[in-house]
């Protein structure tokens, strides 16, 4: 099972004693090069943790993680501001690195950093980069949803066939940015009337991602909107191949926001501009070994050259995404008002 830890500050490798209130040990101490650095990781810890484990391996850096979802990340540096103990941002998709990108709160990236993932994977000045790619699919149970009925669009789910089939996960990141992506491409009105469409066509809400595909793999749900990588993970899981599972994906086809392809990326806070070790983790995160790791391990798409996506998907490439830049992604704090007004969170 894939859980995710909330709120805890630990190193990778070692869980640490010492409180926050009792002196803040634990923080980095913010010196460039010291051997320590501090993640704030909107990615869950059982995801992330085996990669941070091999760059500390390698390194000699301890890495401390605060672990939350990527919404309670981006907040806490915002709250935090310029005293941010955080080193780097690690967050789940691009519209919280570009909420806190706007606060001010990144430094530049350096030019050799940049170079290894293709533009529209990274912020216009610079400031993040995308780490892996997800696309947004419609998981359904062939049982339940013939291929015949697949959805065209994920417009289309708001209709009465569709009523109480369609699981969602409304309080995650990659629903969130999905929904940020609706209203770029169509209007605050449009995504706003899709959220009330789910709600009122008794979407089946659900706390993550997970639990939907189980469902939909189980047969107690027909389907769901999710990462296209839930399924490979959980067929690892169970030893079995994505193909042997029951649940299926369906990447909605001609550029429809449903299949909108996000990244997982970081940014550098300001104070670790010319940090080293900081500056190390991003660059073992976008080597072949941290791309391979991702690709295998995690099944997301790797956005640096060279390194093969896994069995099973199809390439990036010839995905029909959405034609949006990330970059506009970074109205988080009215995309989550507005799926809460919708009555979905």
């Amino acid at each position: 099972m894939y859980l995710r830890r909330i709120w805890t500050l630990l190193p990778v490798s070692a869980v640490l004693v010492a409180a926050a209130a009792c002196g803040g040990d634990e923080f980095d101490s913010g010196d460039p090069g010291d051997k320590t650095i501090t993640v704030y990781s909107g990615r869950s810890e059982s995801l992330v943790k085996p990669a941070l484990e091999k760059f500390e391996q390698q390194s000699g850096i301890t890495v401390k993680v605060r672990y939350g979802s990527t919404a309670q990340m981006a907040a806490q540096i915002e709250e935090e501001g310029d005293k941010s103990p955080a080193d780097v941002f690690f967050a789940q998709d691009a519209g919280a690195l570009g909420q806190v990108a706007k606060r001010g709160l990144f430094a530049k990236l350096p030019a050799d950093v940049l170079g290894k993932v293709p533009a529209i994977y990274q912020s216009r000045a610079g400031e993040w980069v995308g780490v892996t790619g997800r696309s947004r699919v419609f998981a359904y149970n062939p049982a339940a949803v013939p291929k015949d009925d697949l959805p065209a669009s994920v417009f289309d789910l708001t209709g009465p066939q569709w009523r109480g089939k369609v699981g969602v996960a409304p309080t995650n990141g990659s629903f969130q940015a999905f929904v940020t992506a609706l209203r770029v491409q169509h209007g605050d009105a449009k995504a706003k009337e899709f959220l009330t469409g789910l709600k009122a066509n008794d979407a089946q809400i659900r706390e993550s991602n997970i639990q939907i595909v189980q469902e939909v793999n189980d047969g107690k749900l027909a389907s769901g909107l999710v990462n296209h990588y839930y399924v490979f993970e959980q067929a690892k899981e169970k030893g079995i191949t994505a193909d042997q599972m029951t649940a299926k994906l369906h990447f909605f086809p001609n550029g429809d926001t449903g299949a909108l392809v996000n990244v997982a990326g970081v940014g550098l806070l300001s104070k670790a501009a010319t940090d080293p070790d900081a500056k190390a983790l991003v660059d073992f995160l976008l080597s072949t070994e941290g791309q391979t790791y991702f690709a295998e391990e995690t099944f997301e798409y790797p956005l640096v050259s060279g390194v093969p996506t896994a069995a099973g998907l199809p390439a990036l490439d010839s995905l029909a995404a959405p034609k949006i830049d990330l970059n506009d992604l970074d109205t988080l704090d009215a995309t989550v008002a507005m799926i809460k007004e919708a009555g979905l969170a």
